[in-house]
Parts: C-alpha cells; sequence; structure tokens
C-alpha cells in the first residue's frame, strides 16, 4: 500500500569514540533502559494520550460543523473499535496529505488527504493504520521510541506511576515517532487486517487494493 504516513518509532544513534565512554553512565543508562522495558500497556495507553493531546492543541482540529468531519462521521459510521480499543476520530485542517492512528485508538485524518481521496481511498488509509493499531504494531513502536529516547528518563524516575511529559519531552519523543519505519512484513500484515477489517463493517476494499498496487 502506498504509504500516507507512518506513526512510528526507531532507536535514536549515539555515535562517540571509544575512549570518551564513560562505564558509570553506560550502568545508569542500562540501568534505565531496563526499567523502562518494563512499563505495562496501561501505561504506555497514558503516555501515548498525553502525546496525541499535544498533537491536538497544535494542529486545527476541524469542528463537528466542518463538512470534512461530516464527511468523516458519515464513512466511519458503525466503526467504533478494533480489538477492544475503542476509535476516536477527528480531523486536521491542513493541506498535507497525511493520516495517522495511535495505539491508544486516536485516528488522526488531515483535510488535505481528504481533497486528494475518494471515501473509499480515505478508508483504505484508515482501515492500514487501524490494522497497525490492532496489530500492536503501533504500541510495540511508542514503547521502543519511550525506552530510547531522552523520555525514558522520566520514565524511569517516577518510581512505578505515570509521568507528566513536558512540551519538550513529547517534542523529543515526537522526533523519534516520524523517523521510523515499520518493517515490510508489519506493512503487509496490516494491508490484509485492513483489508478484512473493512470487509467486516460492510465498506469497499477495492480502493486499498488498487492503492497498494501502485
Amino acid at each position: 500500500m502506498k504509504k500516507i504516513i507512518i506513526m512510528l518509532t526507531a532507536a535514536s544513534a549515539l555515535f562517540a569514540s571509544c575512549s570518551s565512554l564513560n562505564p558509570d553512565y553506560l550502568l545508569s543508562s542500562g540501568a534505565k533502559l531496563a526499567q523502562a522495558a518494563t512499563i505495562s500497556d496501561d501505561y504506555i495507553q497514558a503516555y501515548v494520550s498525553q502525546y496525541i493531546a499535544q498533537l491536538d492543541e497544535q494542529n486545527t482540529v476541524l469542528p463537528e460543523s466542518s463538512t470534512y468531519v461530516k464527511r468523516v462521521r458519515k464513512m466511519t459510521e458503525g466503526i467504533t473499535s478494533v480489538e477492544g480499543i475503542p476509535l476516536n476520530f477527528k480531523v486536521y485542517k491542513t493541506d498535507d496529505v497525511n493520516a495517522f492512528a495511535c495505539a491508544d485508538g486516536s485516528v488522526r485524518i488531515y483535510s488535505g488527504l481528504m481533497d486528494k481521496m475518494t471515501d473509499d481511498e480515505v478508508l483504505g488509509v484508515v482501515g492500514h493504520e487501524i490494522g497497525h493499531v490492532a496489530l500492536k504494531h503501533s504500541k510495540k513502536q511508542f514503547k521502543q521510541a519511550l525506552m530510547t529516547s531522552a523520555v525514558r528518563d522520566a520514565i524511569s524516575s517516577t518510581g512505578g506511576t505515570v509521568a507528566v511529559l513536558t512540551a519538550s519531552q513529547l517534542g523529543d519523543l515526537g522526533e523519534a515517532l516520524m523517523s521510523a519505519k515499520y518493517s515490510r512484513k508489519q506493512e503487509n500484515q496490516a494491508d490484509d487486517y485492513g483489508y478484512q477489517f473493512l470487509v467486516d463493517h460492510g465498506r469497499n476494499p477495492w480502493a486499498m487494493v488498487s492503492r497498494s498496487e501502485e
């Protein structure tokens, strides 16, 4: 499938000479990484919610009276959850041709995408993104971003509670997410899941097939 946008994660790379490495720093970083690795799914969802809240604040979220939102409400009618995760749809006013879905079920569609595509094509993109959520690709990538970005320091210092991330920390997390890539296997799995998801909800999946062949 021709990818519109992938809200994913990737490990940050640190380049330094061997002579500059501090053993105490390495031990401390390793402990923080190990602690962050134990973060529960509920905590991940809490951090995802903080991240999506910041995105909603930074972007222009169109109101229910908008023709774009009315169009989305009509095309997604009856599509309320996936694998027990409640879905919520919002439209960002922007000329960018993008869409994404987060591990907490937040689906964000850009008005620029809707200007370029039919309803079936938009649903094809959304179905694919929902596939990543259902198959836990999004959650795994988000967790990896938490562990490999500077945010892990905040997580490791909370003593088992959810940290309230600063705007700077959320920005750092966003950079990690935006630079990451899904594997080809994950992309194919999301296509397959999204196709069946649309079929099960009585939607036309053929736009997804046509785009995957582009």
